[in-house]
């Protein structure tokens, strides 16, 4: 089997996976017009290969509009999303998009630049993202007044999460310093969140909360921020994984295709003014991240160089899942390894 075989192989292996996990749910949507916002990035590739595929087996006829900022870095990117007939690409920007004309019954809110270079470079600018762009969603929503609404919020919110709590509940009470520039994205997710509630409460929208932690999965950029990204990379480059600092903050890691089942399920079946954490329970240090990534991609070479970290959160950042394990009966279903594997392999692993 060549390469681009086995990538698509998984991928096509996981939207059979997601549809039949989400089998109870397609037929609420049947004839559904959703709009995303936030479609093209790696959570939203994730929403619509999988909202493609339901269509095309059960023959659904939902159309989703999408909002991107670059119509034509999408088409390169993702031809096949791209061009699918039951898709509408809108071009614009969350914070200041104008209004399609057509009814909605259902709205997806992802739009968020979780840069890390933005967030230290130009907190105003963060902050101003996801604030303001939410408010403008909002308002879309009350204007269209969806049948539902999800927010994709950030398990960010919880700020730095003790190292006594070994998973942390969406009933703990923790936030970030709001005399701390670093945390202007996950106040902004706090700030959005409120008005999540001040929306639901004032307009009558039924919105559902998702408190997202770290993710792996085909679509995942590697040269960006993510370390479970950055290892895979220079794994696959044959270089030796390089842990700045000691290797000891502690991260969840949850793949991609069970990422969208949750999701799909908590656009239909969340409760309404209720927020669930998405992630893994599984915790993982730095340094075990760094050894499994490289054992299972290379030579099981790595280093940790045990330097200062600046980071944002220096201790452990994993959910507790219960809320949406006992609700809506959602558990993790693929492995850290298997997660790592099929992450390296849509990025041109060529395998063991």
């Amino acid at each position: 089997m060549n390469q681009l075989t086995r990538s698509s192989w998984f991928l096509s292996h996981d939207l059979d996976c997601i549809l039949e996990q989400t089998s109870t749910i397609w037929p609420d949507l049947r004839d559904a017009h959703i709009f995303i916002f936030g479609g093209t990035g790696f959570i939203g590739c994730w929403l619509l290969e999988s909202l493609r595929h339901a269509n095309k087996q059960l023959n659904l006829d939902i159309h989703a509009t999408i909002l991107t900022r670059n119509i034509s870095a999408f088409r390169n990117k993702s031809p096949h999303l791209a061009g699918y007939s039951n898709f509408k690409f809108v071009s614009g920007d969350v914070n200041g998009f104008e209004y399609p004309i057509g009814e909605f019954s259902h709205v997806i809110h992802a739009a968020t630049d979780a840069s890390a270079q933005l967030n230290e470079e130009n907190p105003i600018q963060m902050f101003n993202t996801v604030v303001e762009g939410t408010r403008h969603v909002l308002n879309f929503a009350a204007d269209k007044k969806p049948e539902k609404f999800l927010f994709l919020s950030s398990g960010a919110i919880y700020g730095q999460q003790p190292w006594e709590l070994e998973k942390v509940p969406e009933t703990w009470q923790g936030a970030p310093s709001c005399l701390d520039a670093k945390a202007a994205y996950a106040e902004g997710k706090r700030a959005a969140e409120m008005m999540c509630a001040i929306y639901a409460k004032q307009k009558g929208l039924h919105i559902s909360i998702a408190r997202i932690f770290g993710l792996l999965g085909p679509y995942l950029p590697l040269d960006i921020h993510f370390a479970a990204g950055n290892f895979i990379r220079d794994a696959m480059q044959g270089n030796s994984i390089v842990v700045q600092g000691n290797g000891l903050p502690c991260r969840s890691y949850l793949y991609a295709s069970d990422l969208t089942v949750w999701l799909w399920h908590l656009l239909m079946r969340g409760q309404a003014n209720a927020a669930y954490n998405v992630g893994s329970d599984e915790s993982t240090s730095i340094k075990q991240l760094a050894e499994r990534t490289a054992t299972l991609l290379a030579e099981g070479d790595y280093q940790i160089l045990g330097a200062s970290d600046g980071g944002w959160n220096l201790g452990r950042y994993v959910p507790d899942t219960q809320l949406i394990n006992q609700e809506l009966g959602l558990f993790k279903t693929v492995s850290l390894d298997d997660a790592i594997k099929r992450t390296a392999l849509w990025h041109g692993w060529k395998g063991n």
